[in-house]
């Protein structure tokens, strides 16, 4: 397969490959999978996980072996008026080749 790139990315319901890419998940559980060579990040919930990829391959030129993606219900939360409900996410778990990394904390891994 070839590598994807920013101007090649197509798709009907995004634009850019950024439109699938929120952010990045910063938490020790993320940091940890790194060891891994697996990077989380928060995605449009209507991107499944051919789309990720390719976007992932554009926006950063490295080569994406798996995407596991899981999808979370916002949680129910108490106001002073009553009950409200935090945004659901999706999140995507992309493992990269062996060789590939992607600096998103800015800084050595362990």
């Amino acid at each position: 397969m070839s590598e994807v790139t920013v101007a090649e990315f197509s798709s009907k319901e995004f634009s850019a490959p950024h439109d699938i890419l929120i952010k990045p998940v910063v938490s020790e559980k993320s940091y940890a999978l790194l060891d891994e060579n697996k990077y989380t990040f928060i995605v449009d919930p209507r991107a499944n996980k051919t789309q990720i990829k390719q976007a992932v391959q554009a926006v950063f030129a490295v080569k994406v072996v798996g995407v596991n993606t899981i999808n979370r219900q916002g949680k129910r939360k108490r106001t002073r008026t009553g009950y409200g409900r935090r945004a659901s996410t999706k999140r995507a778990i992309v493992t990269l080749a062996e060789g590939d990394s992607i600096d998103i904390f800015g800084g050595p891994v362990s």
